[in-house]
C-alpha cells in the first residue's frame, strides 16, 4: 500500500504541476516555436454592437451612452439591444435612443441570455456581430483594434481584452484581478499557439456568416471559439481592444457566477467531447484537456494529493507536504473569516480565491451531473 499512495501522490503532484505551470509553458513555447500569425489589413465591414440586457435600468443609460461614442462610420455601424423579457425601465430607456439610431428587440417572455441573442443576430444587419454585456464600458478606439484581424479569411473570431476594476479595493475583487492576469496570459498564448478555446463575454467580434444558433443552456462566450474552430476558423485574442468591467466584491456574488459559469461549461464539453480528441482537434484538444477538463478536475487531483501525505507521514517529504498544505488551507480559512468581517486581505487573499475557485468547480459539477442547467440568471450588481 505504501507503493500505491506514493504513486497517486506524485502523479497528482504532477498532475496539479502541469495545470497551473506546465501547461502555461507549454502552450507559450509553442506559440514562440510554430506561431500562428494573423495577416491583419485595413477592413471596414458593416458592424452590429450587440448589447445583451435583462433588468438593466440602473447602467443601460450610460451604456449606449459609451457605445455612441465609438469612433466607427455611422453608416456602418448598427447599435442593437436585446432586452430578454425585461420587467423594469429598460426597454424604456433605450427607446429614448432611437433617434440616436438605437434600436431594440425585445424578447418576449424569458428566454436566456443565448437564446435572446440567437434570436438578435437574425436580425443584425452587420457583417461582423459584436457581442457586449450592459455593464461594460468600451474606449472609443475599440472597433480599429478588432476589426484588422478580420482581413484575415481564417479567423472567425476576434476577443477583447477584459480589465476588472474594483473601485473599493474589495477582497474578491483582489483574488478576481490576479485571477484574470493569469487567465489573460494563457488567452494571449492560446491564440499565437492555436486558437483561443473561449472568449470574454463582454467583448468578442463573431462573423456574421459563421455564427450559429447555440442550445439555450450554452456557455456562449465559451461554446462560440469551438463552433468557429469546427468551422475551419480560428478565434484569436486582441489586447489591445479593451474593455472595462466592474468586478464582484462579496464571495456569494462571486461564488453564484462561478457556479454558473462552470455547470454550463461542464455541459458544454460534455455536448462537444469529441473536440477532446487530438487525432480529430489537434492542439486545440490539447488546450480543451489543460485548460478546462483538469482546470476543473483540480479539486479531485487536491484531495488525491492530501490523502498520500497523511498516509505516508514517516519520511519528511511527506511531513512537509502535509504542513505545506495545512497551511495553505488554514490560510484560506483565515481569508474567508477575514473577508466576513467586511477587513482587508493581504497575503490571504490568494488562497481564499484558489478554494472558493475550486470549491465552486465541485458545485457547478454537481450541479451538471444532476442535470441542473443555467439558461437564465439574475445579473449580479
Amino acid at each position: 500500500m505504501t507503493t500505491a499512495w506514493q504513486i497517486l501522490f506524485w502523479i497528482s503532484a504532477v498532475l496539479l504541476l502541469y495545470v497551473y505551470a506546465g501547461y502555461p509553458i507549454l502552450v507559450y513555447l509553442v506559440g514562440v516555436l510554430w506561431p500562428k500569425t494573423v495577416k491583419k489589413g485595413k477592413t471596414e465591414p458593416r458592424v452590429t454592437i450587440l448589447i445583451t440586457a435583462f433588468n438593466e435600468e440602473a447602467v443601460i443609460r450610460e451604456k449606449l451612452e459609451n457605445t455612441l461614442k465609438i469612433d466607427y462610420p455611422q453608416d456602418k455601424l448598427e447599435i442593437l439591444v436585446a432586452s430578454d423579457g425585461s420587467t423594469d425601465r429598460t426597454d424604456m430607456i433605450v427607446r429614448e435612443f432611437a433617434g440616436s439610431g438605437v434600436k431594440l428587440f425585445r424578447q418576449e417572455g424569458r428566454a436566456g441570455k443565448t437564446v435572446t441573442q440567437n434570436n438578435a443576430v437574425e436580425r443584425a444587419t452587420g457583417e461582423i456581430i459584436l457581442f457586449s454585456d450592459a455593464t461594460t464600458t468600451y474606449g472609443s478606439d475599440v472597433l480599429q483594434a478588432v476589426l484588422p484581424a478580420f482581413a484575415d479569411p481564417e479567423i472567425g473570431c476576434v476577443a477583447g481584452r477584459l480589465v476588472y476594476v474594483d473601485d473599493v479595493n474589495s477582497n474578491v475583487g483582489k483574488g478576481a484581478k490576479r485571477y484574470w492576469g493569469y487567465e489573460t496570459f494563457l488567452k494571449i498564448a492560446e491564440s499565437n499557439a492555436c486558437s483561443l478555446i473561449g472568449a470574454s463575454g463582454c467583448l468578442y467580434a463573431v462573423r456574421r456568416s459563421a455564427y450559429e444558433p447555440m442550445y439555450a443552456e450554452a456557455c456562449s462566450d465559451f461554446l462560440i471559439c469551438t463552433a468557429i474552430y469546427r468551422k475551419g476558423l480560428r478565434s484569436v485574442f486582441e489586447p489591445d481592444a479593451v474593455c472595462f468591467e466592474q468586478t464582484n466584491q462579496l464571495a456569494n456574488d462571486e461564488m453564484r457566477m462561478r457556479v454558473r459559469v462552470i455547470s454550463q461549461t461542464f455541459t458544454d464539453l460534455w455536448r462537444n467531447r469529441d473536440m477532446l480528441n487530438p487525432f480529430k482537434s489537434g492542439f486545440y484538444a490539447v488546450e480543451l484537456i489543460s485548460h478546462k477538463a483538469l482546470r476543473y478536475a483540480v479539486p479531485l487531483i487536491l484531495f488525491a494529493l492530501l490523502v498520500p501525505s497523511l498516509m505516508l507521514t514517516d519520511t519528511w517529504i511527506y511531513q512537509l507536504a502535509v504542513v505545506l498544505q495545512v497551511v495553505f488551507y488554514a490560510g484560506a480559512a483565515g481569508g474567508w473569516l477575514v473577508e466576513r468581517t467586511g477587513k482587508r486581505l493581504s497575503l490571504l487573499a490568494i488562497p481564499f480565491y484558489f478554494v472558493l475557485a475550486n470549491l465552486a468547480s465541485v458545485i457547478g459539477f454537481y450541479k451538471f451531473l444532476r442535470g441542473e442547467r443555467y439558461a437564465t440568471w439574475e445579473p449580479i450588481r
